[in-house]
């Protein structure tokens, strides 16, 4: 029996098991650069990581603050620009690239740009980036899902994924053949993509959680694998990795929230006192 763990956690790892050893992957912060650490560390040591800024082949001592951040890894093989990161995912030397979502659809089209009209947001979201170049020409695609939700229909359709369904993606002509998201990873299962219709189904369920639950979170008839499976429990060495290297993640968002904020007082408070005195 392994240590208990956290749903995010377990999210983080299956993650990290999308990533196959010699891969070329594009990574941006948070649980995607945590997967991939781990992924390096305990069973693709020959990945390469790579940030859209152009970072290669790094070897991260800690979760990154942003893409740039090269502070915080070991080292790195070479550094390049934005623009040469880019043209090699057009060029087809992307083997995997990881994105999170706030709005996903059935056929994997995202939203990370606007929740509610465009005009008047009720949020207003941090938009493409590099996500709709990555999802468009990396051989393959993971998504994750911390807190997006499922919908019909998107807010804003940000990044391609399936487009339509079926061969509608591949019927255009502006993507690489077979390319497209090959997974979504939330934090109650794994859910992959129909070859046929590209519909999205569930694959995977993580222990403990019951597929009723999961249903009440998306508003079409979601498609079951007739051989769906529990997702395996982590390792110790994997959920101790994790919480070496990203313990805000292990915390969760809440705690982690509560951490920061209670930070920030203590920091204002000392700053006045230095002000009294």
């Amino acid at each position: 029996m392994s240590k208990p763990y956290t749903l995010d956690e377990l999210l983080a790892i299956a993650v990290a098991r999308e990533i196959h050893d010699y891969e070329n992957v594009v990574l941006g912060v948070g649980v995607p650069m945590t997967a991939g650490a781990l992924a390096k560390a305990l069973f693709a040591p020959h990945a390469t990581l790579m940030m859209e800024s152009g970072i290669v082949d790094i070897r991260p001592l800690l979760s990154l603050n942003n893409i740039a951040d090269a502070h915080s890894a070991r080292g790195f093989s070479y550094a390049t620009d934005l623009f040469s990161a880019f043209t090699a995912t057009y060029r087809g030397f992307v083997d995997v690239c990881f994105l999170g979502v706030a709005q996903v659809d059935k056929f994997g089209n995202l939203n990370t740009t606007v929740i509610g009209d465009y005009e008047k947001p009720t949020m207003r979201l941090p938009g493409s980036g590099g996500a709709a170049d990555f999802i468009s020409y990396a051989k393959r695609t993971v998504l994750t899902m911390r807190g997006g939700t499922f919908v019909n229909k998107l807010d804003y359709f940000t990044s391609p994924g399936y487009l339509e369904g079926g061969d509608s993606r591949d019927r255009t002509g502006l993507f690489p053949q077979g390319s497209g998201p090959s997974a979504l990873i939330s934090t109650k299962g794994v859910f992959r993509f129909d070859p046929a219709t590209k519909e999205m189904y569930l694959a995977e369920i993580f222990p403990a959680v019951d597929i009723e639950s999961i249903k009440k979170d998306i508003p079409w008839e979601l498609k079951v694998a007739s051989d769906l499976s529990v997702t395996r429990r982590p390792s110790d060495e994997e959920i101790d990795f994790i919480r070496n290297f990203a313990p805000e993640l292990s915390a969760g968002r809440e705690l982690t929230g509560e951490l920061r904020a209670a930070r920030l007082r203590e920091k204002a408070e000392q700053r006045d006192r230095k002000h009294v005195s």
